[in-house]
């Protein structure tokens, strides 16, 4: 019974993947508005009606590609953690930034960040999800208990760590994953004591 009812939806989601992925290529070559359903079900070998099966157009495509990419983001940074768990910055490793194994593994995706003429809302809402990240999933705790406006420090800490990702991003990932989380956690204890994770999303 179970096979059966899986079978279609593994294959729609196969489908998907495949006019995603399609997608992405197209505009990294050609740039977002110059992509049309026809390019997409050619190089994905499709046909239209499949398409629409899926999606209503290319915006419906595209918020779909966004909105299922950002929420894997914030399901993976909770991964290394159990709610309520406090994490001192001097104790940090690699585990602790599943977000960047999940960047990296879906490099193909985030690297359109690349581009001027890219996915919409990429460029803004990738940023604003690392900040909700940082305001739902997590407390602070600044170096000495110093006392500090936490919106401003959440802000501040969020937008930092998206600047060194879209760098890394744009240098075509040319530091390891372990340098370069080293590099982010080397820069964290000059600021940050602690942190308490709060629970992931629902």
């Amino acid at each position: 019974m179970n096979h059966e009812n899986t079978t279609p939806s593994q294959r729609q989601n196969r489908t998907k993947i495949h006019l995603q992925h399609a997608f992405i290529e197209l505009i990294k070559e050609i740039g977002y508005h110059a992509v049309t359903v026809k390019d997409i079900v050619t190089r994905a070998a499709y046909n239209r009606s499949t398409f629409y099966v899926h999606y209503k157009d290319k915006i419906d495509l595209a918020e779909d590609l966004l909105v299922s990419m950002l929420q894997g983001l914030e399901t993976a940074v909770g991964k290394p953690y159990t709610p309520g768990q406090t994490v001192y910055t001097d104790k940090l490793g690699s585990p602790s930034f599943h977000i960047v194994s999940y960047i990296y593994t879906n490099r193909e995706f985030f690297t359109l960040i690349k581009f001027e003429d890219t996915l919409p809302g990429l460029h803004t809402r990738l940023p604003q999800t690392i900040l909700k990240i940082y305001k739902e999933q997590f407390e602070f705790e600044t170096i000495n208990h110093t006392p500090v406006n936490m919106e401003y420090f959440e802000r501040y800490t969020a937008y930092g760590f998206y600047g060194l990702l879209k760098l890394w991003i744009k240098e075509d990932f040319r530091e390891s994953q372990e340098v370069f989380i080293q590099e982010v956690i080397e820069l964290t204890k000059t600021h940050m004591h602690s942190f308490r994770y709060v629970g992931g999303i629902d």
